[in-house]
């Protein structure tokens, strides 16, 4: 292994992100960050508009963890808590996993925002959602029809169909996919050909390392479970090690952006301000995707009998929610308004320094909110201070401060970042 191979892989765990975000952080409190002033007297604000939330929400303070299936309940309904109660019988708890691994990882795929504009209507109860919960139904509706499976089930057991198989990902038909989303003119979902091109890579991976993904059937997403459990050893699985496996095995398939010593880096940026020592100088990862599926990786690992460990390892989301809540209560203040009414490529070191930010202040308000409740990391994780919680006032203050609810600053994305 190269020097600069060695320091590529450095990146591709939940540390590298936290460190680096956290020196973002240090540089903006010393006031030389080139597009955004820090305000930290304007976290307990942030915090306590966090709690509201979080009070309202869950009033007994149980917060479930962030992920992809809290989305699969809409209008009161847990479409998949339904489905798989009357639709399935898997074999074991390993098949069953498997399935949901497919599940999870198609669907945290296809969810890089939605824009204000697109909606979804749910042909079961009838009603229209946008954004995450519109895209969550769509992908569990195509899931349990058979739409990413080369099996079919029966009318009272989806469950042979419940899967996700590489070839069909591969050499999907990106308007047969737009079709099961609903896309049209009149109803665009920004970077849709980018999410499809990404399921094709997905599929084409998957295919090419069978020694990973058909450890025990044929080649799937999901087999990325059998790898994991592996992996691991054993019965208990810190969360890191998930992200860190997502990262190595999955990395491939993301847009050929930042590369080192020909590791393809995914969700990392160049920003002026980072400078140290060696290759990586400069280089700032954020992995937002990756760690969202890491999270919703959790509770399928834990429904087939496995201890998931130090899940505050893990780190906040640096995507436009949590980012405007920051923006939005003052935390972060533009050094040029006029910035806010332009639109940003996510390259750019406007928004990389935002995100690195956003992870960063993530973890001094989630200890805001652990003073308030008396509470710690381990009864407090991030990934409930995000349910509970950041995401979720996001986008309460910015509906609040913007007729369409949209983030404070435009970010230009090709539907694979966030």
């Amino acid at each position: 292994m190269t020097p600069e191979t060695a320091a590529a892989y450095s990146l591709l765990n939940a540390q590298a992100v936290r460190d680096r975000a956290h020196r973002m952080l240090e540089i903006g409190l010393d006031d030389k960050l080139p597009n955004f002033r820090v305000d930290l007297g304007r976290l307990d604000a942030a915090a306590d508009l966090v709690l509201s939330v979080i009070k309202k929400n869950f009033p007994t303070l149980d917060v479930p963890f962030h992920s992809r299936w809290r989305h699969f309940v809409e209008h009161g309904e847990d479409r998949y808590k339904f489905l798989i109660e009357h639709f399935s019988h898997f074999p074991d708890l390993m098949a069953r996993a498997r399935s949901d691994f497919d599940l999870a990882i198609v669907s945290v795929l296809l969810d890089a925002g939605a824009g204000p504009q697109w909606r979804y209507r749910d042909p079961i109860i009838g009603h229209e959602s946008g954004r995450s919960e519109g895209l969550a139904l769509a992908s569990i509706n195509m899931f349990s029809c058979g739409a990413f499976s080369l099996q079919r089930g029966t009318d009272d057991d989806f469950s042979p169909q419940w899967r996700a198989d590489a070839y069909v990902l591969a050499n999907l038909d990106a308007n047969w996919l737009g079709s099961g989303f609903q896309v049209t003119d009149q109803n665009p979902l920004p970077g849709f050909e980018g999410r499809a091109e990404l399921l094709h890579s997905l599929g084409r991976l998957v295919a090419q390392r069978p020694e990973i993904f058909a450890l025990h059937d044929t080649p799937r997403p999901g087999g990325f479970f059998d790898h994991l459990v592996a992996k691991a050893g054993g019965n208990v699985i810190p969360a890191p090690l998930i992200l860190s496996e997502l990262l190595l095995q999955f990395g491939p398939i993301w847009p050929s952006r930042l590369t080192l010593g020909g590791v393809p880096l995914g969700d990392c940026w160049r920003h002026p301000s980072l400078t140290m020592a060696g290759a990586t100088s400069g280089i700032v990862p954020l992995h937002k995707l990756s760690q969202w599926l890491a999270y919703s990786l959790i509770e399928p690992l834990q429904w087939a009998g496995f201890t998931v460990t130090d899940i505050d390892g893990l780190t906040g989301l640096a995507e436009y929610r949590n980012g405007g809540l920051f923006v939005d209560t003052g935390v972060l203040a533009l050094r040029d308004s006029a910035e806010a009414m332009r639109e940003h490529d996510v390259a750019s070191p406007l928004v990389v320094e935002w995100r690195a930010l956003t992870v960063a202040l993530l973890d001094r308000l989630a200890e805001a909110l652990r003073r308030r409740l008396d509470m710690d990391a381990i009864t407090l994780p991030l990934a409930k201070v995000l349910e509970g919680g950041t995401w979720s006032a996001g986008r309460q203050i910015a509906r609040e401060k913007r007729a369409d609810g949209a983030p404070p600053i435009k970010v230009i994305s090709d539907g694979t970042v966030f």
